[in-house]
């Protein structure tokens, strides 16, 4: 946080910063303790984008649960007290099995949007990145997805690359 207040002045972008605050689905990694970082990081940038996520994994010969609706209502009673945006960062393998949960949850605040990311083993198709834009409001959802399948979806969709 030091670093960023040291260039907070030459920013011209907003600021987005992560931090995986709850457990998710196959997640075991150890998640980052919610209030202490929200509080931390809203006395450096009170304008910040939060993006608030899960521990998860991804297992290729296991059937792989999506996120809960235990997870997403205690992300949702962490982010309701906030002012700021928040993206919650969700793997794009598990969204088709948690697609009910993960529109509910941005239906609760026009302040939220997802981030769909990808890890470079995940098991997950073109179609599964089609039916989130298909399913999820536009405005509300950004991407972040590794090559070759940035590529591919881009051409799904009729974007030039």
């Amino acid at each position: 946080m030091m670093l960023l207040e040291n260039v907070k002045r030459h920013l011209t972008r907003p600021v987005w910063i992560n931090a995986d605050i709850l457990p998710g689905p196959n997640g075991n990694s150890r998640v980052v303790d919610a209030k202490p970082f929200i509080d931390t990081v809203t006395s450096f940038f009170p304008d910040v984008t939060f993006s608030l996520g899960w521990t998860t994994g991804w297992h290729p010969e296991k059937v792989n649960e999506g996120y809960s609706w235990t997870m997403v209502k205690e992300m949702e009673y962490i982010c309701s007290e906030l002012n700021q945006p928040v993206t919650f960062p969700v793997r794009a393998a598990l969204i088709r099995q948690s697609c009910s949960q993960l529109l509910w949850l941005l239906q609760k605040s026009n302040r939220y949007s997802l981030t769909v990311w990808t890890g470079k083993n995940d098991n997950y198709s073109i179609e599964d990145l089609l039916c989130i834009r298909d399913h999820f409001d536009r405005k509300q959802v950004f991407y972040d997805i590794l090559e070759p399948q940035n590529h591919e979806f881009k051409q799904a969709i009729g974007l030039k690359s």
